[in-house]
């Protein structure tokens, strides 16, 4: 397979190129040349948001593409209409964020989705971007468009910092303010995980919208910091509070506790997916131990210091912060 990977230097980009060359795909990554690519693969440079900035692309064929943009759905539409009689497949990385607020607990791909998305906007929300990019690669490629709705994503190269900051914090050790209820249910997937599943389906010619993300309850909140303190073999001492309390201290789930959110909405929504669908075409994820190791390991090579997307805004709770609220909560 000869594969056109747009991005492929940073997280879901990179474990996706990285497999393709693995399996020995013919591998070409088109990216803005800020970061080394992965070694084995055929580098193209250019500047989806810059004029003439896809001039690199404007010759070559390939049997799939691989996109994971999250910016203006335009880029999309640009680059899908310049390959579409080049490509074979057209896999778009989206997220489960397409589907409209609320979105009920066991929702599959068939979902009432956001309004006003659209593929020619230059500007959008989070949302609205992701669901205007699946609008321009079906608009381009029809039913040769393969839509990855992504749920939490976490694993080596992350650099949106939820794991890395759980298993930082951890390893610091002494007590640790861990968000109840320890059963807690979580859904989420490996990049590795996502990145098999998505050369499968397009080498098999799938097509149309995926979940894609672990079955519900793959692992439980205290699960995933228990094996975040047995890891790195840290003394850190979880301690268990109750969503109630957390809340009342006025901490935020999901960015100053990452990957953490309490029963409710928005729970329902990024926890609680049908993934059936992707089930049954093969994706297979890996137990959390292998993913909680594995990322402690490619942080260890970086010295604990994860990347960050510089659009995205640090998360985890300042140590000062932790340390006030774990003394509100012993009074």
């Amino acid at each position: 397979m000869r594969l056109l990977m747009l991005g492929g230097t940073e997280f879901v980009g990179r474990a996706i190129a990285e497999e393709a060359v693995a399996r020995g795909r013919r591998v070409t990554v088109f990216h803005r040349g800020h970061h080394t690519p992965p070694p084995g693969a055929t580098a193209l440079h250019g500047d989806r948001t810059a004029p003439d900035g896809l001039a690199a692309l404007e010759r070559g064929e390939w049997d799939a593409v691989v996109d994971t943009w999250s910016g203006a759905p335009s880029a999309v539409r640009d680059t899908a209409r310049l390959l579409a009689d080049r490509a074979g497949t057209y896999v778009y990385i989206s997220s489960r964020s397409v589907y409209a607020y609320p979105a009920s607990a066991g929702l599959d791909e068939d979902g009432p989705l956001v309004e006003e998305a659209s593929p020619d906007a230059v500007q959008a929300d989070y949302a609205q971007a992701k669901r205007g990019g699946e609008l321009a690669a079906l608009s381009a490629f029809a039913d040769r468009a393969l839509l990855a709705r992504a749920g939490l994503i976490l694993g080596p190269y992350e650099n949106i910092g939820r794991l890395p900051w759980w298993l930082t914090r951890i390893a610091r050790g002494g007590p640790v303010l861990a968000p109840g209820p320890r059963e807690l249910p979580l859904q989420y997937i490996d990049v590795r995980d996502l990145a098999a599943w998505t050369l499968d389906a397009a080498e098999r010619g799938l097509s149309g919208p995926y979940n894609l993300v672990s079955p519900p309850g793959h692992t439980t909140m205290g699960e995933l910091l228990e094996t975040c303190v047995r890891i790195t073999g840290s003394d850190a001492a979880l301690r268990w509070t109750p969503p109630d309390r957390i809340l009342a201290a006025g901490i935020e789930p999901w960015s100053d506790l990452p990957i953490w959110l309490p029963p409710g909405e928005l729970y329902d929504a990024l926890h609680t997916a049908d993934v059936s669908k992707a089930i049954a075409t093969g994706l297979h994820c890996r137990p959390v131990a292998d993913t909680v190791s594995t990322t402690w390991r490619w942080l260890r090579t970086l010295g604990g210091n994860a990347p960050q997307r510089p659009d995205r805004r640090p998360v985890g709770l300042a140590p000062e912060r932790e340390a006030e609220v774990l003394r509100g909560l012993a009074d």
